[in-house]
């Protein structure tokens, strides 16, 4: 499915709905929907995004998922059924995450702890250690499981799958994004 730039730039500032099953047990988070992300209403829609070869990879996904027109339904229930949920930290879309304010990030951030409150998953996953030392105001902060919980959840933070985040291979995404599915209870199939 094709946009134009003019097409695209209508998405600026809307929304798209978390991806939330009954039983979520890991909750990844984006920093923010793309435009073509709102525009598809479908998490990491970009065709090229890493994130669901890397969930594959790591075995926590059976497929690859490509939301690249839309999601599937099946896919939808797929990622459901094993316990994944999908959140940002900001809900309004942006050409790109470098366009939020720190402000933003921490309002954002203050958000998802209630959101978390209510879902009660196991594990809290943060995509991007900038974002996460910005919105969560931990300047010093690693990659990795974090000493805090959040709003119940053991927090972990994990590389962005975007090509602009081009130093984490894809075996580098696949291995920390099974770290924390193992760490959420998630059953994981074998590593490809």
């Amino acid at each position: 499915m094709g946009f134009t730039r003019a097409q695209l730039e209508s998405f600026r500032g809307k929304t798209l709905p978390d991806l939330i099953g009954p039983d979520v047990r890991l909750l990844i988070v984006g920093i923010n929907p793309g435009l073509l992300t709102v525009a598809v209403q479908s998490h990491f829609g970009r065709r090229g995004n890493r994130f669901y070869p890397a969930l594959y990879r790591a075995g926590i996904i059976d497929r690859v998922i490509d939301a690249a027109d839309g999601f599937d339904p099946a896919d939808v229930e797929h990622l459901r059924a094993r316990g994944i949920g999908i959140t940002n930290i900001v809900r309004r879309a942006t050409a790109r995450a470098d366009e939020l304010s720190t402000a933003e990030l921490v309002d954002g951030a203050r958000a998802l702890e209630q959101r978390v409150r209510t879902l009660q998953p196991k594990v809290v996953a943060i995509l991007g250690i900038t974002a996460y030392r910005a919105g969560f105001l931990r300047p010093k902060a690693t990659v990795g499981k974090q000493p805090e919980s959040f709003g119940g959840a053991e927090l972990w933070v994990v590389p962005n799958p975007s090509g602009l985040n081009a130093h984490a291979s894809l075996a580098d995404l696949a291995a920390a994004y099974r770290e924390v599915a193992v760490a959420a209870g998630i059953d994981v199939g074998k590593p490809l």
